[in-house]
């Protein structure tokens, strides 16, 4: 009994917590994490498919990000609340290659600098986890589904960080950043339960876990932008396992995306809660940028098809309103 009483006063807690940096950044406008995450998605129209060029996104919103940093100019986030100011690899990695497509783009060479900023800070912050893979760790708890506790891992982080060490390894020809990379590409060759970031269901197929939950969550922009780090060291390590690696979950991907289809709006993940996860207009129309993405990768017409199909959802004000009812539902009786 007071077991349950701890877990419930635990509970209220961390919802009372999550709900004030909600309230922080929503009513009273204060810059959070939020103000970085939810740019515009955009497809980077001067990527090219098989080449370290420019990322596949612009991220041309974060490459600006207005602060805070650290003395060292590293990005931090503000969670408020109980977490506080934070360094987040996924975010700094974004940055870092926001900067580089800027730089590619201008030939401005702050941007450059901001870039090595942010692939120096990744390189040096690579640990190993309690297995001894080599990973980004999150030093605080975030609450998805259940507490992930500090320090966690994600396969989001691994995959972006790879591809902004590869970038920064062919910009500059510093091996240092290459053998990072490698070191980081390791997890996506080990499964979750021995310390890497990668799940096999039962038919055999390869998803990259962007929370590592159990059950699987499967979160859809997570695993795409996680495979396409897979994707772009394939290219600088020139590496046949792993360029099969990410066929392999292009092949999960495919054969999947309509488990991500409700016939009127994307699912967000495939956690096996009450109601479906559907995601929120932002992560609809970021699916829809990395399908596109995707289909420029690949060249199959699968992810073509439904990133048209979810933008014909997303035109239709009566499937915007259900995805929005069933959106507020879920945040109510889930998390």
């Amino acid at each position: 009994m007071a077991q349950n009483r701890s877990r419930f006063r635990d509970r209220v807690r961390r919802g009372l917590d999550h709900y004030g940096r909600l309230l922080a950044a929503y009513v009273a406008r204060r810059p959070s994490h939020l103000t970085f995450w939810h740019d515009a998605p955009e497809p980077n129209p001067r990527a090219v498919a098989g080449t370290l060029g420019e990322y596949h996104m612009t991220f041309r919103a974060k490459a600006d990000y207005p602060g805070p940093y650290d003395g060292r100019g590293v990005p931090l986030l503000d969670y408020h609340g109980a977490i506080g100011r934070q360094h987040n690899p996924i975010a700094i990695a974004q940055w870092g290659l926001g900067n580089f497509n800027r730089f590619k783009e201008t030939g401005d060479e702050d941007r450059r600098r901001r870039f090595l900023v942010a692939a120096d800070w990744l390189a040096a912050n690579l640990e190993p986890n309690r297995q001894g893979v080599r990973v980004w760790h999150h030093r605080f708890d975030w609450l998805y589904r259940e507490t992930l506790r500090a320090p966690w891992y994600s396969a989001l982080a691994q995959g972006q960080g790879v591809s902004l060490l590869v970038r920064a390894c062919h910009e500059t020809g510093d091996e240092w950043y290459f053998e990072a990379a490698s070191r980081a590409f390791r997890a996506f060759t080990i499964d979750v339960g021995h310390g890497g970031v990668s799940y096999w269901d039962e038919a055999g197929r390869i998803w990259f876990e962007e929370y590592l939950v159990d059950p699987p969550s499967h979160i859809l922009n997570g695993f795409i932008w996680a495979s396409w780090g897979v994707y772009d060291y394939a290219l600088l390590a020139r590496d046949d396992e792993a360029m099969r690696l990410f066929h392999s979950a292009v092949q999960t991907l495919a054969a999947n995306l309509d488990r991500y289809d409700t016939g009127y709006w994307s699912l967000y993940e495939l956690s096996r809660t009450r109601l479906p996860m559907l995601a929120s207009p932002f992560y609809h129309r970021l699916h829809i940028v990395q399908l596109e993405v995707m289909a420029q990768l690949t060249g199959q017409a699968v992810f073509r098809d439904f990133a048209r199909r979810w933008e014909g959802y997303e035109r239709d004000p009566r499937k915007r309103y259900r995805a929005l009812a069933g959106k507020v539902l879920f945040k109510l009786l889930h998390y």
